[in-house]
């Protein structure tokens, strides 16, 4: 199954992302934001950075590059789509997903390891979980904080649209927690903490276990895998 990642100027995490989706078990396809062609991929990933600097919004530039023409059409035809901090915030931008990603409420950018809670498994990326399964991956962003209006945060609630919330701490200020959301279809999640940096031990969150062993992110990418191919 291939599983494109699209690179945009200033992504950081895409090389990380092909190493996710390899370890998984799929073959990523390496796709550039400057084209409209996503190469009969089966799932995308948009991955962590900062796409074009981040300039007038994070994701904002990003969400009108030659490719996202591309994305949004085939994710309203059902394509699996993974947004990835930076990636979230492009699908926010593109109107994928709802409500907005603001500054960090304590105005610092954050590095951590973030306990999260599986709030939805029945999505392409999250059905490898078990629902309220707590993980750990890692987070790191200055422009975190999940914001809705009244409106908006009651449908999200109500259509159980919220895919991963924060435990423990709330580390940018986000509106109930909201660490990812999903679309009403599923096939669409976006998340803030980075599920490619823990696919892999020796690289991933310190565990009980074993420093660095943990790998709580890799089943997004077998979910995906899964999905698409019992579909």
């Amino acid at each position: 199954m291939r599983v494109g990642v699209v690179t945009f100027p200033g992504s950081l995490d895409d090389r990380d992302a092909l190493r996710a989706i390899r370890l998984a078990g799929g073959d990523p396809v390496p796709l550039w934001h400057g084209t409209h062609d996503l190469e009969g991929v089966d799932a995308l990933v948009l991955p962590g950075g900062f796409s074009y600097g981040d300039y007038l919004r994070c994701g904002a530039i990003a969400a009108h590059s030659p490719i996202m023409s591309e994305v949004v059409s085939e994710a309203h035809k059902g394509l699996p789509v993974l947004g990835i901090c930076n990636g979230f915030q492009i699908l926010v931008e593109a109107g994928l997903l709802p409500g907005g990603l603001i500054r960090n409420d304590h105005g610092d950018f954050i590095c951590r390891d973030q306990k999260l809670r599986v709030e939805s498994t029945d999505t392409a990326w999250t059905s490898g979980y078990e629902h309220n399964q707590e993980i750990v991956i890692p987070l790191k962003n200055g422009e975190g904080g999940f914001i809705a209006d009244d409106e908006t945060l009651k449908r999200i609630e109500g259509e159980n649209l919220v895919a991963f919330r924060y435990l423990e701490v709330n580390p940018n200020g986000s509106a109930n927690d909201i660490a990812g959301l999903r679309n009403n279809t599923g096939r669409i999640v976006g998340l803030m903490p980075h599920p490619e940096h823990a696919v892999e031990e020796g690289f991933g969150p310190d565990t009980d276990v074993a420093m660095k062993s943990g790998t709580d992110g890799l089943a997004m990418f077998q979910s995906v895998l899964t999905q698409v191919v019992s579909a």
